[in-house]
């Protein structure tokens, strides 16, 4: 896979999955959705600084390697302006070793110039 499907807690509902698209989908071309749970929406672009990583993405380990990325936001002046997102870009049965995992939390744009 080449775009990420993030994964996000929602209140009281469990957890929010979304797919991106490549860009040459558009929202004319994607096929509609055959669920009323599944929605089509255009993501705005944003700046994120992202920890990729490898191996588990149980809660516990996507919530140190959460924990490792704002500490290192902090430790360098940048202030989060958004809530962290786990992205993931491969089916649970890869290899842990295998896996290509990140964490992305939304920032200013002017601190990526940092």
């Amino acid at each position: 896979m080449t775009a990420p499907v993030v994964q996000s807690a929602a209140t009281e509902t469990g957890w929010v999955i979304r797919f991106f698209m490549p860009a040459k989908w558009t929202m004319e071309t994607l096929p509609a959705p055959s669920d009323d749970q599944v929605r089509l929406v255009t993501v705005p672009p944003s700046t994120v600084a992202v920890l990729r990583f490898s191996g588990d993405r149980s809660p516990k380990a996507v919530a140190s390697r959460i924990a490792n990325l704002l500490k290192t936001l902090q430790d360098n002046g940048i202030q989060p302006t958004g809530d962290a997102e786990a992205w993931f870009y491969d089916p649970p049965w890869t290899l842990p070793m295998r896996r290509r995992n990140e964490i992305a939390i939304p920032i200013d744009p002017a601190c990526a110039l940092h």
